[in-house]
C-alpha cells in the first residue's frame, strides 16, 4: 500500500473503514450462501431426491428472490437517505423559524422585565 493510499484511508475516518468492512463481509456472506444453496441442491440431486432440471430451477428461483429482496432493500435505503438529507431551503426555513422564535423570546423577556 502506498503512502498516498494510507493517508487517503486515514482521512476517510473510522466510519468509512467500518462501512467498508461490513460491505465486504456482506458480499462474502452472499457468496457463501449461494455456494451453500447450490451444494444443498446438488446433494439432493445426487441422492435422487430431486431431478437435475428441478434443482437448477430451484436454485435460480432462490437467487432471483434474493436479488429482488436486495433491490427492494437498496431502494428502501435510498428512499430513507433521500428523506434524511436537508436541502438548502429546509435549512433556510428552519433558520427563519429559529430567528422568529428568538424574537418572541426576547419580546416575552421584555414584557416580564427580565
Amino acid at each position: 500500500m502506498t503512502t498516498e493510499e494510507k493517508s487517503g484511508r486515514e482521512g476517510r475516518g473510522a466510519f468509512y473503514e467500518i462501512s467498508r468492512k461490513v460491505l465486504l463481509a456482506a458480499i462474502g456472506a452472499a457468496v457463501v450462501a449461494q455456494d451453500e444453496i447450490e451444494g444443498f441442491v446438488n446433494r439432493l440431486v445426487e441422492r435422487g431426491e430431486m431431478a437435475e432440471k428441478d434443482a437448477r430451477k430451484l436454485v435460480q428461483e432462490v437467487l432471483d428472490r434474493r436479488e429482488k429482496l436486495e433491490k427492494e432493500r437498496r431502494a428502501s435505503r435510498e428512499q430513507a437517505r433521500a428523506g434524511a438529507v436537508a436541502t438548502r431551503a429546509d435549512v433556510e426555513a428552519l433558520s427563519a423559524r429559529i430567528a422568529e422564535l428568538n424574537k418572541k423570546i426576547e419580546e416575552l423577556k421584555k414584557e416580564k422585565g427580565v
